[in-house]
C-alpha cells in the first residue's frame, strides 16, 4: 500500500524523472561526436516491440474471462504508464505495482491480477532464456537456472497460497497452453528489439560489433539483474559496458552506447506514459465529479 502510494504521488514521478535523466544529461556530452541515424533505424523497432507487442502479449496471458472485457487500448495505455513508473523505481518494481493496481481497479480479482503480471514476467524471462539459448555461442548457463528457479518459485508460491491464502488465487480459468507459444514468440522479438537497439548505439558512436557478439554480452549482463539499481546506473548497465569492452569495445564507446540505450528508453516512455496518465487523471477526476453531482 506504502508503494502505491509513493507511486501516485506527482513529486515523486518528477523527482524521479528528473534524476534518471540527470545521468546521461551529465555523461552524454563527455563522449564524443555521435551519429543520431543508427539511433533512429533501430529505435524504432523496438518502440513496436516494447509498446505494441509485449502489452499483447500480457493481455494474452490475462485470464480469458477479463481479457475480453478489458480491451487492447486498456493494456497499451496500462502498460505505457507502468513503464514510466518501472523507470523511476529500482528493479523495474514500480512497474508491476502499477499494472496490478490499473487491473483491480478495473475490477480484476487480485488473483486473477497477480497471475496476469505474474505470468507476463515470467513468460518474458523463459523468452529472454530461449532466445539467447539459440542466439547466443556463449550463454552462461546460470540464465537458464535463474529463469527455472523462477518457475519454481511461483509454484512452490502458489501451492502455498492454496494452502494458507486462497482468496489470492485466480478465480478464473488459466490462459490456454495455445497462447504460450505466441508469448513466447513476441519475448523473443522484444529481446530482438533490445540487441537491435544496442546495435544502433553502438553504430551511432562510431563503431561496430558482430551481433553475435552483442547476444553474448547482453545475455551475460542479464546475470547482474538481480541486482536493483535506477534505470541508465543499475548493476545490469555496469555489466553490459564490462561485457562490450571486453569484446573489444573501447571503454568510452561502450559507455556511450549503454548511456545512450538507457536514455532513449525516457522519450516513448514520457511521451507515451506521461499522456497516458494525463488522459487517466482527467477521467478519474471526471468520474469523481459524476459520482459527487449524484449524490
Amino acid at each position: 500500500m506504502a508503494l502505491r502510494r509513493i507511486l501516485g504521488s506527482r513529486v515523486v514521478l518528477v523527482l524521479g524523472t528528473a534524476l534518471a535523466l540527470a545521468i546521461p544529461a551529465m555523461t552524454l556530452p563527455r563522449l564524443p561526436h555521435l551519429s543520431p541515424w543508427p539511433l533512429l533505424i533501430a529505435m524504432g523497432p523496438w518502440v513496436v516491440a516494447k509498446y505494441l507487442l509485449c502489452p499483447l502479449r500480457w493481455r494474452l496471458l490475462t485470464p480469458p474471462g477479463s481479457a475480453g472485457r478489458l480491451s487492447r487500448g486498456w493494456h497499451l495505455r496500462a502498460y505505457a504508464e507502468a513503464e514510466l513508473f518501472g523507470l523511476i523505481t529500482p528493479g523495474h518494481v514500480g512497474a508491476d505495482v502499477w499494472r496490478l493496481r490499473r487491473l483491480t481497479r478495473s475490477g480484476l480479482g487480485r488473483g486473477d491480477a497477480v497471475l496476469s503480471v505474474g505470468l507476463d514476467r515470467l513468460v518474458g524471462a523463459i523468452g529472454l532464456t530461449v532466445f539467447l539459448a539459440f542466439a547466443a555461442t556463449e550463454l552462461p548457463s546460470p540464465l537458464l537456472l535463474v529463469a527455472l528457479g523462477v518457475g519454481v518459485v511461483l509454484v512452490v508460491g502458489a501451492l502455498l497460497a492454496r494452502r494458507y491464502r486462497p482468496g489470492l488465487l485466480p478465480s478464473g480459468p488459466l490462459p490456454s497452453m495455445k497462447q504460450l507459444p505466441v508469448a513466447l514468440l513476441i519475448s523473443a522479438l522484444f529481446q530482438l528489439s533490445i540487441a537491435g537497439l544496442l546495435l544502433g548505439a553502438i553504430a551511432a558512436t562510431g563503431h561496430s560489433m558482430s551481433l553475435w557478439a552483442i547476444f553474448g554480452a547482453f545475455g551475460a549482463s542479464q546475470l547482474a539483474g538481480a541486482v536493483p539499481g535506477p534505470n541508465g546506473a543499475s548493476p545490469r548497465e555496469a555489466a553490459l559496458v564490462v561485457a562490450l569492452t571486453a569484446l573489444g569495445l573501447p571503454w568510452l564507446a561502450a559507455t556511450a552506447a549503454v548511456t545512450i540505450k538507457a536514455a532513449l528508453a525516457w522519450l516513448p516512455a514520457l511521451v507515451i506514459g506521461g499522456v497516458s496518465l494525463l488522459v487517466l487523471r482527467r477521467q478519474t477526476g471526471a468520474r469523481a465529479s459524476l459520482a459527487e453531482a449524484a449524490a
